[in-house]
């Protein structure tokens, strides 16, 4: 038999790089405090919506490392917002799944993205608690570690594993999400919500979730996973087919045979509207 084929990872972008640096570095200072979470302290920034000093320090290290190496960059940051004006912003989640974090579930990831006015160009989703480094340059493909990473090949919806978030903040579009759910649940083979959606998008690329849909999300929660997506071959937009997904905060995404039946659901629950 001829010898087994693995596709051989191109050299990493530079930025890239930099952007690995700061999520291993982000990841570390995560590590080490699940090892004694119950000391970590927490706080409210809303209804079920909690900050660590975790995140704090996870997300200065990483703002740190990006404008030592960057220094004319903007910065727009779960925790601290936006800083600077270039036509580069470094999009950043420094814990996304903070409650999980704070429960002890291990599912939680570091998420930072390169915006270049319009495109996320560079891509880094992180899991400390498996060292899974899943990482995208636009027009360089998908790769989780060294390994390069496409979306699943499935074309039958009804064959199809779907993650999803379900609301917590803010309970206004909750009707609307539980008849997207109902109708989802009826139509694919099952639908997981494990809570960190950065992760979620990132299992999209690699083929471990089939699609995903979401409402309320915020730029750092999608834009890395969104690129990582596309890289791997998938479909992203929001509910309208259009690619306003990191201003509406509403996502859907999956691979090429999956996505618009996915999108069609979430379409008859979600007619477009305009404006």
């Amino acid at each position: 038999m001829p010898p087994t084929v693995r596709s051989v990872r191109p050299l990493m972008h530079p930025m890239l790089n930099t952007a690995v640096k700061a999520a291993r570095k982000a990841g570390s200072i995560i590590n080490r405090a699940s090892l004694d979470v119950d000391l970590v302290k927490v706080a409210n920034k809303g209804r079920s919506d909690f900050v660590t000093e975790v995140d704090r320090a996870a997300e200065q290290a990483i703002v740190d490392i990006l404008l030592k190496a960057y220094p004319d960059h903007a910065i727009l940051a779960e925790e601290s917002g936006a800083s600077g004006d270039s036509e580069y912003t470094w999009i950043i989640d420094p814990l996304d799944g903070t409650t999980n974090f704070i429960h002890g579930f291990p599912q939680y990831a570091v998420s930072i993205a390169l915006r270049h006015r319009e495109h996320v160009t560079q891509a880094v989703v992180y899991d400390p608690t498996r060292n899974e480094l899943f990482t995208a340059t636009r027009g360089r493909g998908a790769f989780m570690n060294e390994r390069r990473i496409r979306v699943s090949r499935r074309t039958k919806l009804s064959e199809c594993l779907i993650g999803t978030g379900f609301p917590f903040r803010s309970f206004e579009h909750l009707d609307e999400y539980v008849r997207m759910f109902r109708s989802i649940t009826e139509h694919t083979a099952g639908i997981r919500r494990p809570g960190a959606a950065a992760l979620d998008l990132a299992y999209v690329a690699a083929g471990r979730l089939d699609g995903f849909w979401e409402i309320g999300l915020s730029p750092w929660d999608m834009a890395a996973g969104s690129l990582l997506i596309l890289e791997a071959g998938g479909l992203v937009s929001d509910f309208k087919g259009e690619p306003a997904y990191l201003s509406e905060g509403r996502i859907v995404c999956g691979a090429p045979k999956i996505f618009p039946q996915l999108l069609s659901l979430v379409g008859n629950v979600h007619p477009a509207r305009s404006g």
